[in-house]
């Protein structure tokens, strides 16, 4: 045990960093969660505070306002999964297509900077060309339509998120599918050419099937996070009259929680996302593994 240790000193050294990361930042805040059964108050600290018991939790369950936010993350969560999902698969799939490496990597370039820019500058660039003045409208006016206030309706703002959401993260989101596509023996197409396959017939046999394992567990991640969407994006494009659809659990507990200083009710909320989306990622990767022998764990 000794010599396996001395051989392999540098790569535990390696470990060290990234095991403080994740003790300090992830795992020491976990001890706050006793917060939610408690009547916290920051003078008396964890050990003073009154106990709660699930008082929070029966307070969130109950509230009338409870199913509005739930409904409001669901769908917008369930959007990014029909649309924003499968984006950075087909764009992955349109790129191995192209024959010209130079024209590729400048695709790659450019869809790879929005990933880049803050959710500040997102935001405030989204913004901007959708307000009354904004690209946007001034588009429509030449069309000879009238302009429209896009972030003051509460029916536009799931498309508006989701669509920003394709934009900003479509190139960055197709590098893990890039590198599963590098790594298909290219004989399986050479034999599919010879059987008299088209690119259409290559893309459905030999392609899908040589990525659908990594899909498998990029899928499964993102239904372990059904319950939490873009919280900054969400408070920096939200306001009064978006409340109906924008308003999502994170967005909620933030004014509970930080702006009423109702701690305690936050700390519930939160490990209430955390078990619904343990049990979703469960019942989701055993589904996976019936389906194709596919899962996380």
């Amino acid at each position: 045990m000794k010599r396996k240790l001395h051989k392999s000193k540098f790569l535990y050294a390696l470990f060290v960093l990234p095991f403080i990361y994740f003790a300090i930042f992830h795992y020491a805040p976990m001890i706050g969660n006793i917060m939610a059964f408690q009547e916290y108050s920051i003078i008396k600290g964890y050990f003073d505070s009154p106990w709660a018991g699930i008082k929070y939790f029966k307070q969130f369950l109950t509230d009338p306002y409870f199913w509005k936010v739930v409904r409001n993350t669901l769908l917008l969560n369930f959007y990014s999964l029909i649309f924003y999902f499968p984006a950075p698969i087909i764009f992955a799939i349109l790129l191995n297509e192209l024959r010209s490496n130079k024209f590729k990597r400048f695709i790659q370039t450019v869809t790879y900077v929005p990933h880049f820019l803050s959710t500040v500058v997102i935001a405030g660039i989204i913004i901007n060309f959708l307000s009354i003045s904004g690209l946007v409208n001034q588009l429509l006016v030449l069309l000879g339509l009238e302009p429209r206030t896009f972030m003051a309706f509460p029916e536009w703002f799931r498309t508006i998120f989701v669509s920003s959401e394709i934009w900003q993260g479509i190139g960055w989101n197709s590098i893990i599918y890039l590198a599963a596509l590098s790594s298909i023996d290219p004989g399986l197409y050479e034999a599919a050419t010879i059987d008299g396959a088209n690119r259409w017939h290559k893309i459905r046999h030999v392609t899908l099937p040589g990525i659908s394992t990594v899909i498998t567990i990029l899928l499964l991640l993102s239904i372990g996070h059904m319950l939490s969407v873009g919280f900054e994006k969400i408070i920096l494009l939200y306001s009064g009259p978006t409340y109906e659809t924008a308003d999502v659990i994170q967005t909620y507990v933030y004014r509970r929680g930080l702006i009423d200083a109702d701690f305690s009710f936050a700390a519930a909320v939160g490990i209430f996302q955390s078990v619904i989306s343990l049990v979703l990622i469960v019942f989701a990767n055993q589904f996976a593994k019936r389906f194709n022998g596919t899962g996380l764990f």
